[in-house]
């Protein structure tokens, strides 16, 4: 039997980003979600049927003191599910990395396992949702099951954290409100989403930071393979969001 329970179990807000990480992969709350990433992790892809899938919740990853947040949909069935680490393993990941690399923002172009030494500069990447969902679509009330963990993180990062990507109309929907609730004034209606935009966010609640907020279209192969979206674009935003974030980029 699945044993299910709430996204935030009845125990003290986390206190570090490491913890949050470790409480993420080993939430069960999407009945779902589980069922689906699970079967995944034993069915598996041909081309890895010799590897042991992740199968649980992926966690954010990037450093602790980040400036620049990277906010994406969820973990790709055979991408992220399968090593455990965002955009990790999957063609969106080939995308997303070789254009952070090529404006400062990662170690390196690629981003095949866990252990495969890529670092972030200034930057940490999350998902409003942290398992892997079938044919890519969370359902609402998945979405909003997930939303403590995406509110605990950015109320870790409020420290540091100056600009935010956001890949995607659903990861735009799903961060506004966590914005709104988390202390920023976010206006009423609320932005619309679109590749290029970008809001400005003042605090409303103390020792919050101004926040800007950048939309990039998703790096799906929908998007790239069609040229709706194209490296120079990614990186565009990106080289645009680590600047207003203050990221000291490498290279």
């Amino acid at each position: 039997m699945t044993r299910t329970g709430p996204a935030e179990p009845a125990q003290p807000p986390p206190r570090s980003l490491a913890e949050l990480d470790t409480r993420v992969s080993e939430c069960r709350a999407c009945p779902r979600l589980v069922e689906w990433r699970e079967r995944v992790a034993r069915e598996k892809r041909a081309a890895f049927r010799d590897e042991t899938y992740w199968g649980r919740p992926v966690p954010g990853f990037g450093p602790p003191d980040a400036r620049l947040l990277i906010v994406g949909l969820a973990p790709a069935a055979h991408g992220a599910n399968r090593t455990g680490r965002m955009f990790t393993g999957d063609r969106s990941g080939d995308v997303l990395y070789a254009a952070m690399h090529a404006v400062g923002l990662a170690s390196q172009p690629t981003a095949t396992a866990i252990d495969d030494g890529l670092e972030l500069v200034g930057t940490r990447i999350t998902s409003p949702v942290h398992c892997a969902p079938p044919e890519n679509k969370p359902t609402p009330a998945e979405r909003d099951r997930c939303r403590s963990w995406l509110e605990s993180e950015l109320h870790l990062l409020a420290p540091t954290v100056r600009a935010v990507v956001v890949l995607g109309g659903f990861g735009w929907q799903a961060l506004m409100p966590v914005l709104a609730g988390a202390g920023w004034d976010v206006p009423r209606p609320r932005p619309r989403f679109g590749h290029g935009a970008r809001v400005t966010l003042a605090p409303v609640a103390p020792d919050l930071p101004q926040l800007t907020v950048f939309g990039c279209f998703h790096v799906s192969q929908q998007n790239t393979f069609t040229g709706r979206l194209t490296p120079a674009m990614v990186e565009d935003v990106l080289a645009r969001a680590a600047d207003a974030a203050g990221v000291s980029r490498s290279g």
